[in-house]
């Protein structure tokens, strides 16, 4: 897994790429989150554009990143989920937890409304 941030306004757009997996991962993204809150970023847009799969253990980072930055009165929202990634939050129910959408700009918008 791969991130890469681009800042907007004060949404923090966080680009992911490959395949979500657990392990290292976990850490990568724990701390990303982390470094995010302490940096005064509280709405997070994950773009999965770049993401072909997520297992269990991958949902459980989401997890875990959601619930550090709803503890800090934040949000997380996911944009350009694959239809593979899709099916998988379907399945688990995660799409009750996430905000999921279509697109970037509406993932983004969705902050303002």
């Amino acid at each position: 897994m791969k991130i890469s941030q681009k800042p907007q306004d004060d949404v923090m757009i966080l680009e992911v790429s490959g395949k979500i997996m657990g392990g290292p991962d976990f850490d990568k993204f724990k701390e990303e989150i982390k470094g995010l809150i302490d940096a005064g970023y509280k709405k997070v847009v994950l773009d999965f554009d770049g993401v072909p799969w997520i297992n269990s253990t991958g949902l459980g980072i989401l997890i875990t990143g959601y619930h550090s930055l709803k503890a800090a009165d934040g949000a997380m929202k996911i944009c350009n989920v694959r239809e593979r990634v899709l099916s998988i939050f379907y399945i688990s129910q995660l799409e009750n937890i996430f905000q999921v959408l279509p697109t970037l700009d509406e993932a983004v918008a969705s902050f303002r409304d």
